[in-house]
């Protein structure tokens, strides 16, 4: 499923103080975001550096999280802007004096509404105790993912942080923690936990339970001994400079999205023109190097590619990262107008032999790749990694089965859910436009949630599920645009993928290509959906795997698109 971004609203709970005055950056200022349903208090904090350089932080008041840093913070009279690269946003407002507030947009996959009013952000409650960190390991059937929370107690409160280290994700905010006596709570709102326990009576460790949104796992959180390093995630396949080629970040237009988009161009020694590819990323607000679990994915790729003489463009989602344009939007045919933007891009680069330019589509990606090829007859190649065959209701039908089989569920259970889910799709594939949707799914979801199930997190699957990109999904086939591509085609999947399983999704790919004869289709033995090879394929090992693309699927990805080069007398540097 994927994120999105929150909407950035006037605040109404903080007692603010109005100033119609001239317009000054520096200072507190206010405002709320609401997300599906709940409301999230944010404060923004400018600061006049010495030369009148300014500078400044936020803090998401309600998930924990301050101090998060800006970056280009300008005032040009009355025009405010600044970045918040630690989450891809940027702002930019003007002042309007009538109000005293600054009135603008934010863009974090889509463009919002923004206004901040000057106020005073209210201190933490104090905690004390419990500063310093915390380690404990959470168990979810055969996978442990190792916990570290981080208490810190300041001028502003105690602060709590989370990270989840084997998911590669640090710096989750806690939005409340407390003690009454040795009972310990935390909350942590962005993913939905909650944990209760109890102190030890030497204050060395913190026993109690885990509960998100099912039923609730032992945890124990130690105390760690100052000056001891946290644990690391090994992903040893990372690229690590310095690199045998050239790296240069570039920005290109993309007439579709009306907007540029932002990657990496990596090309191998030499003057060229080098064979190339664009590598086109699955779903979600995927930046340029598709990040799973700490897994860059494409960073990956690319390095093996280039390494093997093939220029690599790879790219932010419109929306994301450093590009710009609207992602919360946008559909897989929107992706393929990117896709087609960055094709005719390098084509025109002068290191690119513009005839030996293909493409490369992971998961998504593979849907988005047929489109741009059907109607790109200048398409000299391209490979499918883990591509659908089957429309979108259909995968997400298999998947969720095969996932909940792979953890252990029922198959009374798995039926019951797959029923639910089928009601979900029906209401929101029928409906008129976003807003019937979502209205539609909030009805289907109160009719099958359980008793007491909260409000806003049904309001945020509502969204979700009523999304453009959402309903665009469940009923695209990609069967006619496949039949369309007439350059030669890799279709790669692992035998493990449980996210798009082989043994359905191959079937219709193969007979929609089978009027090409330079076509390779292939299933990987032992790898899951990322290509890692994998135990049993499901997305809960992603992360506790080390390997971030099997070596074999590399080396067969980079054989075959040097023999199809070569066969048409377009040498590759090899390494």
């Amino acid at each position: 499923m994927r994120k999105l971004a929150l909407a950035l609203v006037l605040a109404g709970a903080f007692g603010v103080t109005r100033a119609a005055t001239a317009q000054e950056a520096a200072g507190n200022w206010l405002g709320t975001i609401e997300a599906g349903g709940a409301r999230l208090r944010l404060a923004v904090h400018i600061a006049k550096g010495p030369g009148g350089a300014l500078t400044g932080t936020m803090d998401s008041l309600d998930q924990g999280a301050v101090g998060i840093p800006l970056a280009a913070v300008t005032q040009a009279g009355d025009a405010l802007g600044f970045e918040v690269p630690k989450v891809g946003g940027r702002y930019d407002g003007r002042w309007e004096a009538a109000k005293g507030d600054w009135v603008g947009t934010w863009r974090q996959a889509a463009a919002l509404p923004l206004t901040l009013v000057r106020g005073e952000p209210p201190a933490a409650p104090v905690v004390t105790g419990l500063d310093g960190d915390w380690d404990g390991a959470l168990k979810t059937g055969v996978v442990s993912l190792r916990l570290a929370l981080h208490v810190k107690t300041d001028p502003r409160g105690t602060i709590a942080g989370l990270d989840s280290i084997d998911q590669g994700t640090n710096g989750i905010p806690v939005a409340s923690i407390a003690r009454d006596g040795q009972k310990i709570s935390f909350k942590v709102n962005a993913v939905g936990g909650t944990f209760e326990g109890a102190l030890s009576a030497d204050g060395a460790s913190i026993a109690g339970t885990w509960t998100q949104g099912g039923p609730s796992l032992p945890l124990t959180l130690n105390r760690r001994a100052p000056g001891v390093p946290q644990a690391r995630l090994e992903r040893p396949q990372t690229p690590k400079p310095p690199f045998p080629y050239r790296q240069e970040l570039v920005k290109f237009d993309s007439p579709g999205a009306g907007a540029q988009l932002a990657g990496t161009l990596t090309l191998p020694p030499g003057k060229g023109p080098f064979p190339a590819v664009v590598l086109i990323s699955g779903s979600g607000p995927n930046g340029r190097n598709e990040t799973v679990m700490g897994h860059q994915i494409f960073l990956v790729l690319a390095d093996h590619l280039t390494r093997s003489g093939l220029a690599v463009l790879r790219y932010d989602k419109r929306g994301v990262g450093q590009s710009g344009g609207d992602y919360l939007h946008a559909t897989t045919r929107d992706f393929a107008l990117d896709a087609e933007a960055a094709t005719a891009w390098l084509r025109a680069r002068p290191e690119i032999d513009p005839l030996e330019v293909g493409l490369v589509g992971h998961s998504e990606g593979g849907l988005v790749a047929p489109l741009v090829a059907a109607s790109d007859p200048r398409i000299a190649f391209m490979v499918l990694l883990a591509a659908p065959g089957l429309p979108g209701a259909k995968i997400l039908d298999l998947q969720q089965a095969l996932i909940a089989r792979a953890m252990g569920a029922s198959e009374a259970k798995i039926v019951a859910t797959q029923a639910v889910n089928q009601r979900l799709y029906a209401a929101v594939e029928g409906a008129k436009d976003g807003a019937d949707a979502k209205a539609k799914a909030l009805a289907a979801l109160g009719a099958s949630a359980p008793a007491g199930a909260p409000a806003d997190a049904q309001a945020i699957e509502a969204t979700q599920l009523a999304s453009d990109w959402f309903r665009f999904f469940l009923t695209y086939d990609p069967v006619p645009a496949l039949k369309q591509v007439k350059c030669p085609v890799l279709a790669l999947w692992g035998s493990k993928d449980l996210q798009v399983p082989p043994a359905q999704d191959l079937p219709p790919v193969r007979a929609a290509l089978a009027a090409d004869p330079q076509v390779t289709v292939e299933v990987l033995p032992g790898l899951n959906h990322l290509f890692q090879t994998a135990d049993t394929g499901s997305p809960t090992e992603y992360a506790t795997i080390e390997e971030t693309m099997s070596p074999a699927a590399l080396d067969e990805i980079s054989a075959w698109i040097e023999k199809r080069v070569a066969a048409r007398g377009a040498p590759t540097n090899a390494r």
